[in-house]
């Protein structure tokens, strides 16, 4: 995942990186457990400065927050990365990486995997009728057991009649 910049003349250029479940398994996070996506990197060169921007489509496997079952997770999206050279300039934007002036390349890696991870949904459950039913006759049965019971503040009230 590596871009090598030196060298290149200011203009377009195009990559391409596919990730798969062993680009996964080298971070460690419970919330991916795996996943194929393609992201199709433009690097536009300039002068002093790269600007990147990334397209990524495919999906991710996660778990369930219902039935803690696997299950794959769309995402797409688009991703700007702006990356100056100095020597002594510093940045807070989270969109904004600063590299020395003698940089000759940079690892995209934790990037894609960032871009990656912020585009799964909060909440990941699986459509009604796919999760695991061993484990959600236990949800099911608690639900059902508190409607069944009353309250007993409200016996209480109901007695004030």
């Amino acid at each position: 995942m590596i871009i090598r910049f030196s060298g290149l003349k200011p203009g377009v250029y195009n990559y391409g990186f596919d990730l798969a479940d062993e680009f996964f398994e080298e971070y460690e996070n419970d919330e991916i457990a795996g996943g194929k996506v393609k992201i199709d990197v433009v690097m536009e060169r300039m002068e002093h400065m790269l600007m990147f921007t990334f397209r990524l489509n495919g999906e991710v496997t996660t778990f369930c927050d219902r039935c803690l079952g696997k299950m794959n997770v769309p995402v797409d999206g688009e991703e700007h990365l702006c990356v100056r050279f100095s020597d002594t300039e510093t940045t807070d934007d989270e969109n904004v990486v600063i590299l020395p002036e003698n940089a000759f390349e940079m690892d995209l890696a934790q990037w894609l995997y960032e871009y990656v991870a912020v585009r799964i949904p909060m909440q990941h459950i699986h459509p009604d009728g796919d999760c695991d039913p061993e484990v959600t006759k236990f949800i099911v049965d608690e639900e059902q057991k508190n409607e069944d019971e009353i309250d007993p503040r409200w016996e209480a009230l109901k007695k004030l009649k």
